[in-house]
């Protein structure tokens, strides 16, 4: 949440100084910059919210949290980014087909301090992102290298212009920014959908929950291990085979030490459901072909 702060408050002073100097200095290219920014502060206010609510504890209505949250507030994200590249081309487009006038110079050194902000941004969000695992922050850290690609055409295109004198590079450059923010909205509406699917996390996660509930003593086997991902935790459906001759009792105390030591072993893991299953059960599922035991 303070690194949403942080690029909130960056992107609404690059807004207003890009679009500004845009405006002034005759550069689309450095205004369709501006707007790209504008709608970082936008998709920043809908992570932050999303962040704020996804960490809420679970309730009556919600009892496996409010994670969800923070993929749908991803998605919003990509579909803002959509919309702006859209409008960015069909400006550009426009703009090429109509005559302007010859970006100012001074454009230039706008562009310049942009960039190196932006790269600054760009690794310390990432790195957040990076720490807790978060699609929404890492839209939010590629929104930052995105404004940076953007501020580069853009600053390819005016120095084109200026020297070539010819006013259409600067719309182009404002075309080229738009499909690189095109392509980084795509980057983030895919994970967060599949996010929002319940799509299987990496394979590691299950292997290191399988190594951790089969090193338990009693456990004979483990047959079905789902994991999937809720805000910045996980949540484990976990099947393990016992002797079919331990009481009720046993096989109870059982799967409560497989719950602590996986908790133990693995703290971004939430809540594990663990299921028992007699060894009667784990040979007649290897009989019939039933796969995933081990």
């Amino acid at each position: 949440m303070k690194s949403s702060r942080t690029g909130i408050f960056a992107n609404l002073v690059l807004a207003v100084t890009k679009c500004l100097a845009g405006l002034w200095g005759h550069s689309f290219a450095l205004v369709a910059d501006g707007l790209d920014s504008v709608a970082d502060v936008v998709s920043g206010l809908v992570v932050y919210f999303g962040l704020k609510i996804s960490v809420k504890p679970p309730d009556s209505d919600h009892p496996y949290g409010h994670g969800k949250a923070e993929p749908i507030a991803a998605l919003i994200v990509g579909l803002f980014l959509v919309a702006a590249a859209v409008t960015i081309i069909l400006e550009s487009i426009h703009g090429i087909r109509t005559p302007r006038a010859l970006p100012k110079p001074y454009t230039l050194v706008v562009l310049a301090g942009v960039l190196v902000i932006k790269e600054i941004l760009f690794r310390y969000v990432g790195d957040v992102a990076d720490n807790i695992g978060s699609v929404a922050v890492r839209g939010d850290a590629w929104h930052h290298r995105s404004d940076a690609i953007t501020s580069a055409c853009a600053f390819i295109g005016i120095s084109i212009a200026l020297l070539g004198g010819s006013a259409a590079a600067d719309d182009w450059a404002a075309l080229g920014a738009a499909i690189v923010i095109l392509y980084n909205a795509m980057r983030q509406i895919r994970p967060a959908i599949l996010e929002l699917a319940d799509r299987a996390p990496d394979p590691s996660l299950e292997t290191r929950i399988r190594e951790i509930a089969r090193n338990v003593r009693n456990v004979i086997g483990l047959d079905k291990c789902f994991v999937r991902k809720m805000g910045f935790s996980f949540y484990v459906d976990l099947h393990i085979v016992v002797n079919g001759q331990l009481t009720v009792r046993e096989g109870h105390r059982i799967a409560h030490k497989v719950e602590a030591e996986v908790l133990k072993g693995m703290p971004q893991i939430a809540e594990v459901l663990v299921h028992v299953e007699p060894e009667e059960e784990l040979t007649s599922k290897v009989q019939s072909g039933v796969h995933g035991i081990t």
